[in-house]
Order: structure tokens, then C-alpha cells, then sequence
């Protein structure tokens, strides 16, 4: 047994089921060790991210700060979002939502669908395959991504994201959880289209914010002229981010791959490292706890949905 089954299995037998039989949800047990199994990969990429990023912020860091509090309000969101909620909704959420749609389309008399039914040489090419279902999703991020700067209330949750002006590593997971969850919604429908399965789909979730953590590092990296065409780099990504470039003004939304933004006119590839941050909302947003940064961007969202609403019509 691999250290990570390892350990999954001590915390299902030793936390999950215990908690499970208080609180009556047994029948979760068989799926409990799936999410162990995912919340350990999700730690272990933590600390992987940990010991890649935080040695290039130390030695090229684009700024210092003398105050990193609110850097420690981003760490909690990490620690949420890949230990703790992550895992549960992308594999127990992901798992009995794949097992209806299934259901309902052989009860209905067809084939689920799959990457490989479409592209039958892609059969017996498992690795082959996987990047191919990375690919996709990073296309379908680029447009979630694109789409929530451009619709208010949307952006009003996206704009916690954007609002911290300490940049760094950790602000990959700094996210409002409506803006989480659509966008779990958003991954799920696609790959049940394409047809990863339950076991695929967290590792490939894991692989794309790993390489999205390290876009956000607070370092001055670039990978070249070529290599920036390529993947995804820190400078790239921080021009998103940039205070000018806040709201429906951004470029850059691609999460892992560059490619889209080229093909769609939003690349930029100038090269500085700007200034990062919103300064359209609230302090709260910016500096505030995890629970006022929620509360912020959820009274943000209420304020852009009654600002569009059209008043009572004049006589």
C-alpha cells in the first residue's frame, strides 16, 4: 500500500466513520475513503506548492510587504478548498452526479458519452487521454472565467479573487464559495459531456490549481517569448490581476494555458509586473476576515442584481 492509500485508510477508519455513524450517514462509508483518499493528495499538493512557490517569493519577490495578514486569510481559503471542500465535491458530488446522468441516458436506450466514443483512437491511450481532458477543461475555464467579468453580479463574488493587492501563491483558492460552486457546477456538466470518470476527475482538478497556484506566486518569473505561449506564467497571469485591468477592463483569463487568450484576441504580453487588486469594492473585500469577505461579496452581488432591476414605470 502507497503512503497516500495509507494514510486515506487511517483517516476513514479512525475520523470519517465514526463521524459518519453519529451523525447516520453510513451509508456514505463506502464513498468516505475516495474523499480521504483525495483530501491526502490535496494536502500533499499543498505542501508541494509550499516548497516550489514560497523559496521564489522569498528570493524574486515583485514586493515586499512588512504586514502579511492578509496573506494568512488566503491560506485558510487553501486549506478549504483543497483538504477540506474540494475533494468532497469533486469526487462524492461528481460521483452520484455522473451515476444519475448515466442512468438516465441508458434508461433512455443510449451509450454514455466519452472522449474515446468520439475519438476512437484514443482507446488503450489512457495519458493520451488525460491531457486531453485537461485541455478541455482549461478551454471550458477560459470561458467561465471570461464570462463572469462580464455579467455584474457575477463578477460582485469573482471580485473577492480580485481584490487582494497582496498577491501570492495562496490567492489561487481566495474565492467567494457561490463563485465555487458555479463553478464546480461549471466542471461537472462538462465532464460528464466528455465522460471522465469519478476516479480522473479530482486529479485532474488538483493538476490544473497546482499549475494555477504557481501562476499566481509572488516572484518575477517569465518564461521566455516561447515558453510564455506555452504555459501559463506568473508575469502572464499578474497582468489579470492588475489594478487597471480590474472588472470588464481584464485580459489574460486563461487559467493553465495561454493558447485561448491567443486565439481570442484578450493576450497580453507586455512585461511588467503591475500593481494587483480591485479598488471598485469595499475594504472588506481586500483586508477583511474570511467570513466579511464572503458577507462582502454576497452584499456586492445583491447591490449589482437591484441595480439592474428597472424601476416602477411613470405614469
Amino acid at each position: 500500500m502507497d503512503p497516500f492509500s495509507f494514510i486515506a485508510d487511517l483517516v476513514q477508519q479512525h475520523l470519517l466513520v465514526p463521524l459518519l455513524y453519529q451523525l447516520g450517514w453510513m451509508q456514505w462509508q463506502e464513498l468516505s475513503y475516495g474523499w480521504a483518499l483525495f483530501a491526502v493528495y490535496g494536502f500533499a499538493q499543498v505542501v508541494l506548492t509550499l516548497a516550489i512557490c514560497l523559496p521564489l517569493e522569498y528570493w524574486v519577490p515583485v514586493e515586499r510587504w512588512p504586514d502579511r495578514r492578509a496573506v494568512l486569510t488566503d491560506i485558510l481559503y487553501t486549506l478549504i478548498a483543497r483538504v477540506g471542500v474540494l475533494p468532497l465535491v469533486t469526487f462524492v458530488a461528481f460521483y452520484n452526479m455522473q451515476a444519475w446522468f448515466n442512468g438516465m441516458i441508458v434508461d433512455a436506450g443510449w451509450l454514455p458519452p466519452t472522449l474515446e466514443g468520439v475519438v476512437p483512437g484514443l482507446l488503450g491511450h489512457p495519458v493520451l487521454t488525460f491531457i486531453l481532458y485537461a485541455i478541455i477543461l482549461d478551454f471550458a475555464d477560459y470561458w467561465r472565467h471570461r464570462i463572469s467579468h462580464r455579467i455584474g453580479w457575477w463578477y460582485a463574488l469573482h471580485s473577492v479573487h480580485h481584490a487582494q493587492r497582496q498577491m501570492t501563491f495562496w490567492s489561487d483558492d481566495r474565492n467567494h464559495a457561490l463563485d465555487d460552486l458555479i463553478s464546480a457546477l461549471w466542471f461537472g456538466v462538462i465532464a460528464l459531456l466528455i465522460g471522465i470518470s469519478p476516479f480522473q476527475f479530482p486529479l485532474l482538478v488538483l493538476l490544473l490549481r497546482f499549475l494555477e497556484s504557481l501562476s499566481h506566486v509572488n516572484a518575477r518569473i517569465s518564461f521566455g517569448r516561447l515558453g510564455e505561449r506555452l504555459l501559463i506564467s506568473p508575469r502572464f497571469h499578474r497582468a489579470h490581476h492588475g489594478v487597471l485591468a480590474a472588472g470588464k477592463r481584464s485580459r489574460n483569463y486563461g487559467a493553465v494555458l495561454p493558447w485561448w487568450d491567443m486565439i481570442f484576441g484578450t493576450a497580453d504580453f507586455a512585461a511588467e509586473f503591475v500593481p494587483t487588486g480591485d479598488p471598485s469594492g469595499e475594504e472588506a473585500l481586500a483586508t477583511g476576515t474570511y467570513f466579511a469577505q464572503q458577507r462582502a461579496g454576497l452584499k456586492r452581488m445583491v447591490w449589482m442584481l437591484r441595480k439592474r432591476r428597472p424601476g416602477p414605470r411613470r405614469a
